[in-house]
């Protein structure tokens, strides 16, 4: 059965998402994207996904480079979302002039963000027309709080200084920016309902009978 790609894009887009620009560096090229592909692999160690379109001008240099940061945007950096998602002269001669500074693997994170994953590329697996990589956690960072990751995803403590490479700023607290349905949405309230998600394993058993 064939599937038409303009509802596969329709039925894809009732699924709402946060919205993250992805950004590397070689050299001193720097580069970003708009991506909502993005998910998180395994705890241990710590692995995230990115999944980037082969006729991104961004591809090749994460290829080079090894390195990602994925930037979870707020609802007020709607510029960032629009601006790493054209073609503009603006984001591959400006950045989309955006402030930035490193973390761990030099890949710049962008200024007052949501949050922010500082990650190594590890592996690489073709996705149709998409490539799909995989990038270890080297440092992570929320509202007030910066976390490093040794060689072996273990977590060292943030004053650790002999772990920390560069300028390191803590992302914000604020809203996020979702997209659903192909438009930029707001959440209405955070009311806050309880979740087995990331529950212990004991307990997420017992609230399912055990299947």
């Amino acid at each position: 059965m064939a599937i038409e790609k303009a509802f596969f894009r329709q039925v894809m887009g009732r699924f709402a998402t946060g919205v993250t620009v992805v950004t590397t560096r070689s050299q001193q090229v720097l580069g970003g994207l708009t991506v909502n592909s993005f998910c998180s692999v395994s705890l241990n160690p710590p692995l995230v996904l990115i999944c980037i379109d082969n006729n991104s001008n961004t591809l090749a240099l994460l290829r080079e480079s090894k390195i990602f940061a994925v930037n979870m945007l707020t609802n007020e950096q709607k510029e960032y979302s629009r601006c790493f998602a054209t073609n503009s002269q603006g984001r591959f001669d400006r950045f989309c002039n955006a402030a930035y500074h490193t973390a761990v693997t030099g890949a710049p994170v962008l200024d007052d963000v949501l949050a922010f994953i500082d990650a190594r590329i590890i592996a690489e697996y073709p996705g149709g027309d998409h490539a799909i990589f995989i990038g270890q956690v080297e440092a992570m960072g929320t509202a007030g709080e910066i976390s490093y990751v040794n060689n072996e995803g273990q977590e060292l403590p943030t004053e650790d200084e002999s772990q920390q490479t560069g300028s390191v700023q803590t992302a914000l607290e604020g809203e996020p920016l979702l997209y659903f349905e192909g438009q930029y949405r707001h959440m209405a309230t955070f009311y806050r309902e309880p979740s087995i998600i990331g529950a212990r394993t004991d307990n997420v058993e017992e609230a399912t009978g055990g299947r």
